[in-house]
């Protein structure tokens, strides 16, 4: 007989044998369903003592009918599809995922940076249609010697600072109201306030949480703010950014280039104003993508639940006063 029954909701990748090894190790019966309609969950999470979700709306409806549920696990960092706030009032534990694809999401920042600086998207467009001698067709501007700057420093972007250490940069600006001005002498960056940073950076990588405050944070303003020659990337959330904002400074050459990783909208929509811009390189929301990214990610959320439901600490918990 189970002891425990764990819902793993909008089943997105082709093996689970990760997780089940780790559930049915602690005797849970686990039950796949792939779909991320808010009822489905709803009606199959009524008998569950534990959830675990990717990017499916966890609302306070939808918690309101998990009426055994002790902890919703989430598949990644951020907890915002997830009604923390009501899950805290029924005393259920929002589990999620820290530090499993630093390395990748840097990486790809770092990737999208560069192909915007070297324009290697742009070029292998070109190559492909047969033409040659692109570059003297558009500039190219040297990265050693420029400024970057980081919108958020958590651990992506300690990372991100890392891997950026051996191109040659003059300075790295660090705006993040968390750390004092110490902790990001310590990375090797200097800190300093938004506008300064928006101003200074030749290339601006967005690293912060969505949060109320933080939605939009990079908006029509900010982007009138940046150089003409600034490159913006942003693998975090989509909403950080305003995309209209953004397809307009790039078609009006108010910034150079963006590098985007996240939208608004997942998948963008087929009308996406950024689909059409040549100084826009574009990914589906695959920056926290490896094969061993996706091993501890599953491990990791899984762990969490088993952890829990065992009478432990979860690896961790954004809201442990509902663990008391």
């Amino acid at each position: 007989m189970p002891t425990h029954k764990v819902l793993i909701a909008e089943s997105r990748y082709d093996s689970h044998d990760e997780e089940m090894t780790i559930l049915h190790g602690i005797g849970a019966d686990v039950v796949l369903e792939r779909s991320d309609d808010p009822a489905t969950i709803a009606r199959l999470g009524a008998d569950i003592d534990a959830l675990i979700v990717n990017l499916a709306p966890i609302t306070a409806k939808t918690i309101g009918a998990m009426t055994r549920c002790r902890c919703i696990s989430r598949y990644g960092v951020g907890v915002d599809n997830v009604d923390v706030e009501a899950a805290t009032a029924r005393k259920i534990a929002v589990l999620h995922v820290r530090n499993y694809c630093n390395d990748d999401v840097s990486e790809h920042a770092l990737a999208l940076l560069l192909s915007c600086a070297r324009k290697t998207a742009l070029l292998d467009r070109h190559v492909r249609k047969g033409e040659w001698n692109v570059p003297g067709k558009t500039p190219i501007y040297r990265v050693a010697g420029k400024v970057l700057g980081l919108v958020g420093s958590g651990a992506i972007g300690r990372t991100l600072v890392k891997k950026a250490s051996g191109l040659g940069l003059s300075d790295v600006l660090v705006y993040d109201p968390y750390l004092s001005a110490a902790d990001v002498e310590k990375l090797g960056a200097r800190k300093v306030e938004l506008p300064d940073l928006l101003a200074e950076a030749d290339y601006i990588s967005v690293h912060a949480p969505l949060t109320d405050q933080t939605r939009h944070l990079i908006g029509k303003a900010e982007l009138k703010a940046m150089k003409r020659s600034a490159i913006l990337v942003n693998t975090s959330r989509g909403p950080l950014v305003d995309t209209e904002a953004l397809a307009d400074a790039l078609e009006q050459g108010e910034i150079a280039a963006a590098g985007i990783d996240v939208f608004e909208q997942e998948p963008a929509p087929k009308d996406c104003r950024l689909f059409a811009l040549e100084n826009a390189v574009l990914t589906d929301h695959a920056g926290w993508y490896s094969e061993e990214s996706q091993r501890d990610l599953q491990r990791s959320a899984a762990r969490n639940v088993a952890l829990l439901l065992s009478g432990e600490p979860p690896l961790y918990c954004v809201n442990p006063e509902a663990l008391g």
